[in-house]
């Protein structure tokens, strides 16, 4: 089929009888069966036979594109050129052009290429408007990619003021501000007051900002249904009796972190401990496509693996379908690589969330939470829209993990030798102003003390400076240590006396290799997932004193144990005793649980009682969460937590009725917990 559209549109091609459009229709046909060089030649022969064609420029473009899918900027960039060079205002070629010379290891080449666009965007119009944004959009991410953070978010901002319903421009600008530590995160501007920025965190983002399960749940419902919809096509729904000769179940995991990454640091053990009498296990891989030891070794531990970096959501959804995969692990959730829309197709009839993000995922088709009880207490279900099935530790540990032989002294990892050494190393986009002056109190009650935190920009270690000595605390206590390979970074962790936890955004990983190398961790847990991780590791660990439960026991906890080094050498003590036998480095329980629980999840199939996710009212739930004033307070007892959203909501309500739900707004006969 392929060959006879190629030699047909060449035959009508060289008989003169071959239009424009007839040419992107071969083409485009020829690209969705694969043959993508055939489909160049065509363009190129066409481009040579119609030199002085008004639409000369549309075609160069297309052949830029299909150079680019295939892996060839500079050819693209060529076409792109002449794209320009026949028409001057044909924008789109602009905003390509600036990607392949990014490609082409050119970022200055790009952001000048951009720039000249936005130059001839004088005009306003709505087409103008879209291509000035979507220039400025490209510059940003070029600006954040070479740390330039202050004149990424300008640019943001820019792009903003002239469309404020970008929301993938407003979640980075947010994200941004972070990451920069620039405090407060929400600073109004023109066209993009406080309210509309609290709509458009990124869910990740919003679990760092404040620590609110059910704001984070509303957030993650519209965020889904802005980024793709209410109706995803979903394939033919499979039924239970179309699998009722199932005997050993087909376990999909996919995710883009099988890597060193955070998320592979964790889960590299779990595959090789699978029962392969009960279940067979594949891998759907949509991550970058370099190679590292870790990759290699969870790729080996899989029964299949299957790279669908490359696929679109269509064909891979119709590949985990032929497969017949029975569970669908989604181990990114609301992350950077996620394949969200896969999992709204449906390819396979149970969905769970796990893992790679520390939240509900808010939308109609993941069927299960995991998590443990205490991540997600007992009657605290309703912070989620999918069934919560439990653990007895959330969190999986790789106990395989590789650890430098030497650590440094202190001196060689720019530590003084004598002190307190409290340290943090979690990212700086998890690091609040309340959380850090609440730091700098602790160290000010300490003398001697420092503060050990990972390396970041310069300029946001300057900002970290600058607001310790505006609390009264010289700044050079506050030691960066240099970002190292995973081994050599969990070596220089024993030099620490004690982690202290952020909040609302805790240690999650990096909570794990602190207590894998018996460094004690000081926490905060919250209401919220991502602020109840390492309590739940400690609790895991034998450790349960050193989760707090309000943030004055925190900076009490942590003075106290600031003065008291006998303590923090038995809780090193006890931790290192604990390895053989604690919960939370049982990965074959954890791996036995797991198994248990897929098991429950076919029952519930097989006996349709598939859980349906509960979702009502979350666009009024979104509207009353946003007015809370975050950055001035960040922890609230739960009876206050709990009295402010019923206020919010009857308030709302005597505006506009509101519909019962099984939340915080139950029918008048229904007690909510």
């Amino acid at each position: 089929m392929t060959q006879e559209v190629f030699l047909s549109a060449v035959k009508a091609l060289t008989e003169g009888r071959l239009s424009l459009q007839e040419l992107f229709g071969a083409a485009d046909a020829l690209h969705r069966d694969g043959a993508i060089d055939q489909a160049l030649q065509l363009y190129h022969l066409w481009i040579g036979l119609n030199p002085d064609h008004h639409l000369l420029y549309a075609a160069c473009f297309n052949q830029a594109v299909l150079h680019t899918a295939s892996g060839k900027p500079d050819l693209a960039k060529a076409s792109l050129e002449r794209s320009i060079e026949h028409n001057p205002d044909f924008y789109p070629a602009y905003i390509n052009l600036g990607g392949a010379n990014e490609a082409l290891g050119s970022p200055d080449g790009a952001i000048e290429t951009w720039n000249k666009l936005v130059g001839r965007l004088s005009q306003v119009t709505g087409h103008s408007v879209r291509m000035k944004s979507t220039a400025l959009k490209q510059i940003a991410r070029v600006l954040q990619d070479r740390q330039q953070s202050v004149a990424a978010e300008d640019t943001l901002r820019q792009s903003l003021e002239l469309d404020n319903t970008q929301r993938e421009n407003a979640e980075h600008m947010l994200a941004g501000r972070m990451g920069q530590c620039r405090w407060p995160v929400v600073v109004p501007f023109e066209g993009m007051d406080h309210l509309t920025q609290m709509r458009n965190f990124s869910p990740l983002s919003l679990a760092s900002y404040t620590d609110d399960p059910l704001l984070h749940l509303a957030s993650a419902w519209e965020h889904c249904n802005k980024m793709f919809g209410r109706r995803i096509p979903r394939l033919a729904e499979i039924r239970p009796e179309d699998r009722a000769d199932r005997t050993r179940l087909k376990i999909g995991y996919v995710s883009s972190d099988l890597k060193a990454h955070a998320v592979g640091y964790l889960i590299a053990e779990i595959f090789a401990l699978h029962d392969r009498s009960k279940v067979e296990i594949f891998a759907y891989y949509c991550g970058p496509a370099g190679e590292d030891p870790l990759k290699q070794r969870i790729r080996g531990d899989f029964d299949h693996w299957l790279d669908i970096t490359g696929m679109n959501d269509d064909t891979a959804a119709q590949r985990i379908r032929e497969d017949g995969i029975d569970i669908l692990v989604d181990l990114n959730g609301h992350t950077k690589g996620a394949r969200t829309r896969l999992f709204g197709m449906c390819p396979a009839p149970i969905n769970v969330n796990w893992l790679g993000y520390p939240g509900t995922m808010a939308t109609a088709y993941h069927h299960y939470i995991i998590a443990d009880d205490w991540i997600i207490p007992p009657g605290r279900e309703m912070y989620c829209s999918e069934k919560v099935m439990r653990l007895p530790c959330y969190q999986a540990n790789d106990r395989q993990r590789a650890v430098a032989v030497q650590p440094p002294s202190r001196t060689e990892a720019g530590l003084p030798e004598e002190g307190m050494i409290y340290c943090c190393f979690n990212s700086q986009q998890k690091i609040t102003r309340l959380m850090f002056e609440r730091w700098i109190a602790i160290l000010a009650a300490v003398p001697g003390s420092v503060l050990w935190l990972l390396e970041t920009s310069e300029e946001v270690q300057e900002r970290l400076r600058a607001h310790a000595r505006q609390c009264g605390i010289e700044g050079e206590r506050l030691i960066f240590g240099r970002r190292l390979p995973s081994p050599e970074h969990l070596a220089r962790m024993t030099l620490a006396d004690l982690f202290l936890d952020t909040f609302p955004y805790g240690a999650h990983t990096t909570a794990s290799d602190a207590l894998w190398m018996s460094v004690p961790i000081l926490t905060l847990s919250g209401h919220s997932f991502a602020s109840r991780v390492a309590g739940s590791l400690l609790r895991s660990a034998g450790l349960p004193e050193l989760v707090c439960s309000t943030p004055e026991q925190y900076v009490e906890t942590a003075i106290a144990l600031g003065h008291d080094p006998a303590k923090l050498q038995a809780y090193r003590k006890q931790l290192r005793d604990a390895k053989p036998n604690a919960v939370m480095f049982d990965t074959n329980l954890l791996v036995s649980r797991l198994e248990g629980l897929y098991a429950e999840m076919w029952e519930d199939f097989r006996s349709g009682r598939l859980p349906r996710p509960d979702l009502r009212n979350l666009d009024t739930y979104m509207d009353v969460g946003i007015e809370h004033p975050v950055e001035a307070v960040d922890f609230t007892p739960e009876d206050e937590y709990f009295a402010r959203w019923r206020n919010g909501l009857a308030a709302l309500d005597r505006l506009y009725p509101i519909p019962a739900d099984s939340r915080m707004w139950p029918a008048p006969d229904t007690e909510n917990g």
